[in-house]
């Protein structure tokens, strides 16, 4: 893993990943300083999954559309996005949801957990439903997160139980959908 997050850019791919990054990083600080401190730590939390991809050695174009689905998803918490455009919140919990379910499913693979796209003992099946699974996991975790925020942070954040159910369930078919990319493409540049 260390290799690949200390390789050098190769592709314009790769530089732009690598800007998105940085964008990010940058992100934190406008937040702290134009918008609030909840702000702050929603784009903070994105870091994380902003380096992941760098670390795991992901193909430029799932590396770019991972780094920016995760900064959208969290610049649009700030802007408000969730609850000012009706269909917005299900846009990104079936995107953002489905990168995270591949990129968790990468994680794995790298770890030995499960087989990697392309290797021996890898099926389009198994990829499928646990990447579902992962998704599943996620949405149930991001939910969780976001009634933890409106119950002791602050009650300005939108939670609803509809809201919640509808999230989990577009997250569920976002990790669906991942699956069968990862089931007929390799995310990994080895």
């Amino acid at each position: 893993m260390i290799e690949n997050f200390l390789r050098p850019p190769r592709t314009i791919g790769d530089y732009a990943a690598d800007a998105v990054r940085v964008i990010g990083a940058l992100s934190v600080i406008v937040a702290a300083i134009w918008f609030t401190a909840t702000d702050a730590g929603i784009v903070a939390l994105t870091l994380p999954a902003l380096v992941a991809p760098r670390f795991l050695g992901l193909r430029p174009a799932f590396d770019l559309l991972t780094s920016v689905t995760i900064l959208v998803a969290a610049w649009s918490n700030v802007f408000d996005l969730y609850t000012r455009i009706a269909w917005w919140d299900i846009v990104i919990h079936l995107v953002c949801t489905g990168v995270l379910a591949a990129l968790v499913y990468v994680l794995c693979a790298s770890a030995g957990i499960v087989a990697a796209p392309g290797t021996p003992g890898f099926t389009g099946r198994a990829a499928v439903v646990l990447a579902t699974a992962f998704g599943l996991a996620l949405s149930a975790v991001w939910e969780m997160i976001e009634w933890l925020g409106k119950t002791f942070v602050t009650d300005e954040i939108f939670v609803t139980y509809g809201d919640t159910i509808g999230d989990m369930a577009v997250g569920g078919v976002g990790a669906l959908l991942a699956g069968f990319l990862l089931a007929r493409a390799r995310p990994t540049r080895s």
